[in-house]
């Protein structure tokens, strides 16, 4: 008997996660034998969610697992590409294209978006959050806020679009990290002190581990981390404050408090990371108020996710399309130099940018015959990922 509410691996992939209608629709056409029907589809976004003017693809190496087996072939932009919904000419950018015979992927379309929507809407999000945080810490903190079974793919989705690392043990292991994380309130009430705590941590937890205590338990934050800093010394490398919503008042002034006191007695090297709350609309205020690294949650693991759509475009060879959508094989070609994008019918010569570079293919092969090409490593994605991220302009 299974234990909780989450699909199988066998079932995701033998399409019993689908939409009926697409189950529906393959009895229809095995009856009239025309499941075998050769057809080009590719996935759009039509907008991204509150007006971002970029999102980040994520979830392309799930769906090439998705594929295997499938006779079909899918090219898509590369896993961690910066997209815009549209290209210079407004004309919608296909981020994923798949041809073959329609009965071979009809009921995996439903998967198929699923895996890309809401993992590009949460690398979206960590993107927006690192863009925003320069070069401070960010730790991906959200399991608590989503299906445990989800903290793989939430944590990993987080890694690649920018956090520094993750809380949860199987999200570090799909990133291939150590977690992080600092300490709950609970071994601070348990332990009946907080200096006792801050103590035991530092006497029982490896030196590897950044000392960082948490500082807004009992009293005021910037009290706790007073305290906190004379019963560590040196061996304190930050506070966390995690005020309640409750009692948080202000929370840049909070922080701007903290800093000063700490550095009036010599503290200058504890870092101040603030958690709670953090999204990318209370973030900047944080930064220019002193903080120096954030734990984020709820804003990543319930990101709004990229609504894509997957359509047919032709079919044996004929363009088609419904309404509101271009019709035939497309090419999506960029300027690596400003990231703008460029879509045109395919076989189209390669234009140049208005900045005056060449423009590069961007779809590039995930899938042949069933088989799926080599993948990057999370570390080369997240790369990319920062790459793109320097070209952007602030948010």
């Amino acid at each position: 008997m299974r234990l909780f509410h989450i699909a199988s691996d066998e079932e995701i992939r033998a399409g019993e996660t689908t939409d009926v209608y697409f189950r529906r629709t393959m009895q229809v056409l095995k009856q009239k034998g025309l499941e075998g029907r050769r057809v080009v589809a590719e996935v759009t976004s039509h907008s991204l969610p509150r007006g971002w003017p970029w999102g980040i693809l994520c979830g392309v190496e799930e769906v090439g697992k998705l594929f295997e087996g499938r006779k079909v072939d899918i090219y898509s932009l590369p896993e961690g590409t910066v997209f815009r919904p549209e290209d210079a000419w407004g004309v919608r950018v296909p981020v994923m294209v798949i041809e073959g015979p329609y009965g071979e992927f009809c009921e995996l379309e439903t998967p198929l978006l699923g895996l890309l929507c809401q993992a590009s809407g949460v690398a979206t999000m960590a993107g927006r959050l690192r863009k925003l945080a320069g070069k401070r810490l960010l730790i991906g903190f959200g399991m608590r806020r989503v299906h445990p079974a989800l903290a793989p793919m939430v944590d990993r989705a987080s890694y690649i679009g920018g956090v520094d690392g993750v809380s949860s043990l199987a999200g570090a292991r799909a990133i291939g990290k150590e977690p992080m994380g600092t300490m709950p309130h609970a071994l601070i009430i348990v332990m009946g002190d907080q200096v006792k705590a801050w103590k035991a941590f530092d006497e029982v937890v490896p030196p590897e581990v950044p000392r960082v205590a948490l500082v807004d338990t009992y009293f005021d934050e910037k009290t706790e981390a007073i305290m906190a800093a004379e019963a560590l010394g040196r061996k304190l490398w930050g506070v966390r404050l995690d005020t309640p919503s409750s009692r948080r008042g202000d929370m840049a002034t909070l922080v701007r408090e903290v800093r000063w006191e700490l550095d009036l007695r010599g503290y200058s090297h504890v870092k101040i990371i603030v958690s709670g709350g953090i999204s990318d609309g209370n973030l900047r205020e944080l930064c220019e108020a002193g903080a120096d690294g954030f734990g984020v949650g709820t804003s990543l693991s319930n990101a709004p996710t990229v609504d894509f759509a997957l359509d047919i475009v032709e079919m044996e060879g004929r363009p088609v399309a419904k309404r509101g959508k271009l019709g035939g094989r497309k090419e999506v070609w960029r300027c690596e130099r400003c990231l703008q994008d460029f879509v045109l019918p395919a076989g189209r010569e390669a234009p140049t940018c208005s900045c005056g570079s060449p423009c590069a293919p961007l779809l590039q092969p995930l899938v042949r015959e069933g088989r799926v090409v080599a993948l990057p490593t999370v570390e080369e994605i997240r790369g990319r990922v920062l790459e793109q991220l320097e070209k952007l302009p602030p948010l």
